[in-house]
């Protein structure tokens, strides 16, 4: 557990170094943030209740997602495009053969990423949103550690599905592919565009159950307080599992990948 512990430390040192990176997203998020704002304030003028959210949800969700594009994981684990490289080139089988467990490694990396992300990129577009619009905000403290709870199993879920990702690259030419029908995927049914309460039928059915909603309209959700006592477990059962099925299906294709690479080298 130290080393995985120290590994995460260096994934937050290392992007804590690129200051001017970070200066540039928040900026970047700030100005999505305002567009997407002044969209929704046209859509929720014409529709007040759409999704079941009033105004100061709808902006409310609007500076989450923008808070947690990069903490989740929304648009790119950050980690998956160095990890295809590496099973790209070869460098991957040096990986597999230290004693350190290659999914725990990435994790504990990543994990370290999307703390950062969250201090570095996550609370300054919040505040902008919610000094300049009138946002909903939860006045109970519980609220907000149900909330932070609940991003990081969406943090979680969001490593598990990029994992995967980066390691369909053992049997593809390039992982490219792949990584950008995830990146549709996410973008989509994430709810970055749009809430998936407003997608309509059994497309917002699916969406609703897809591993995406754990990273973004989840945690919102939890954060508007459409979920209460024990409808937040219930919020982070559906998290969860999926997390343990996703990591599992990660530790499965690792296995896989590292016979592969074993009968290779042999």
């Amino acid at each position: 557990m130290r080393l995985y512990a120290t590994v995460a430390a260096g994934g937050f040192r290392r992007h804590a170094t690129y200051r001017v990176a970070t200066a540039a997203g928040v900026f970047t998020n700030t100005v999505f943030g305002f567009i997407l704002s002044y969209t929704y304030i046209a859509l929720w003028d014409v529709r007040p209740t759409l999704g079941g959210y009033d105004m100061a949800d709808a902006l409310a969700y609007v500076w989450i997602g923008q808070a947690l594009i990069t903490v989740c994981g929304l648009m790119g684990g950050g980690f998956e495009e160095e990890l295809i490289e590496r099973i790209r080139t070869g460098d991957i089988a040096v990986d597999l053969y230290r004693p350190a467990d290659l999914q725990a490694w990435w994790f504990a990396a990543n994990l370290g990423r999307a703390a950062y992300q969250l201090l570095g990129r996550g609370i300054a577009p919040m505040l902008f949103g919610a000094l300049v619009f009138d946002l909903t905000l939860p006045s109970s403290p519980w609220t907000w550690l149900a909330f932070l709870g609940s991003v990081t199993l969406g943090a979680i879920v969001s490593f598990a599905v990029w994992y995967l990702v980066a390691m369909s690259a053992f049997w593809l030419l390039d992982g490219q592919g792949v990584l950008q029908v995830a990146w549709l995927g996410g973008l989509f049914f994430s709810g970055m565009l749009l809430p998936l309460n407003v997608f309509p039928g059994a497309l917002g059915e699916l969406a609703r159950v897809l591993p995406w909603a754990s990273m973004l309209q989840v945690p919102a959700d939890v954060y508007l307080g459409r979920y209460e006592g024990w409808g937040v477990l219930g919020a982070y059962a559906f998290q969860g599992c999926w997390a343990v099925v996703l990591l599992a299906a990660g530790r499965a294709v690792q296995a896989a990948a590292t016979r592969k690479v074993v009968v290779q080298g042999g």
